[in-house]
């Protein structure tokens, strides 16, 4: 897909070449909302997060957030 989003660390992430983990940055990005929503949807199991490292950082599932977009993950 042609859409690209630009994140603050200024680097653009295309649909096409999205990693398999997405930050919750990332994710806020791209979906046009904030850091604090996606915390929340993943609270309210909208948006379930993984948890890595010591600290439980969250990561998110790229095909979850492609389906939040409206977009078949198989077909990217």
């Amino acid at each position: 897909m042609l859409i690209k989003v630009m994140v603050k660390n200024k680097r653009r992430l295309r649909l096409d070449d999205l990693p398999d983990l997405l930050t919750p940055r990332e994710v806020a990005e791209l979906l046009r909302v904030s850091i604090i929503t996606i915390k929340r949807w993943g609270k309210q199991g909208k948006l379930p997060a993984i948890r890595i490292n010591k600290r439980g950082d969250r990561r998110y599932r790229r095909e979850v957030v492609l389906r939040l977009l409206g977009i078949d993950p198989n077909k990217t």
